[in-house]
């Protein structure tokens, strides 16, 4: 008998864990997932306009500690920490994924008008290059625009998801001139039906996309087999 296969989640906040911990139940079940979280990277990444040097070795210690941890895959759920995660996959022999790439990856497919709805500031500018560069990869002539949804981020924080889910489905309803919707943190998949419903565009959430990209690497590799 296999053992099964162990994921590891690594969170800079802990409104990203149920969404993550929901996808994984819907779309990877039977697979064994845990959460790492320092709450301390969100709160420092706030208050630096660019990711730091000390923040990254933070984030890349995290990979190891994950990998020590007997782990098949890892996945970082906040989306504030992307160059910083490609140093950990680059030194690690573990698939390492990004929040976002396999929302981007994706994305491309749909159109090449991308709307962006986003809650945490310090995550956008880094996004936006993750895109470009996915944009390049793929050869595709997308364009991304960022729509900021004031507000909702500080709701959810303070438990309420209700004005949270309202504020980026109103949001969304502002959006004209797009082929997709993106909801760019984890932390906002819980407002995916609320959205949902506001709109007639196909909307996208990171911890759907990425859990089924998880899967898909490490199927492929081999390593394991774990029924789904």
């Amino acid at each position: 008998m296999t053992d099964a296969i162990r994921i590891a989640l690594i969170h800079a906040t802990r409104i990203a864990i149920d969404p993550i911990e929901s996808a994984c139940n819907t779309h990877w079940p039977n697979v064994e997932y845990i959460s790492v979280l320092d709450e301390s990277l969100a709160i420092d990444r706030r208050k630096n306009q660019h990711l730091t040097e000390e923040l990254s070795k933070r984030i890349i210690s995290l990979s190891r500690h994950a990998e020590g941890l007997g782990s098949d895959g890892i996945l970082y759920t906040c989306s504030a920490f992307g160059e910083a995660i490609e140093q950990a996959n680059a030194s690690s022999e573990l698939p390492v994924l990004k929040p976002n790439e396999a929302m981007f990856e994706k994305a491309c497919s749909l159109g090449d008008r991308i709307a962006m709805i986003y809650t945490f500031t310090p995550a956008v500018q880094g996004m936006e290059q993750e895109f470009r560069e996915e944009v390049a990869k793929q050869e595709s002539s997308a364009k991304i625009q960022s729509v900021y949804a004031e507000g909702a981020r500080e709701a959810v924080e303070n438990n309420d998801v209700d004005a949270h889910n309202r504020i980026i489905a109103e949001t969304a309803a502002t959006v004209k001139n797009a082929d997709v919707i993106l909801l760019a943190h984890f932390s906002m998949a819980r407002a995916v039906d609320a959205v949902r419903a506001n709109t007639d565009l196909p909307v996208l959430s990171s911890p759907e996309t990425a859990i089924e990209k998880l899967k898909s690497v490490i199927q492929h590799s081999g390593t394991k087999v774990t029924p789904c």
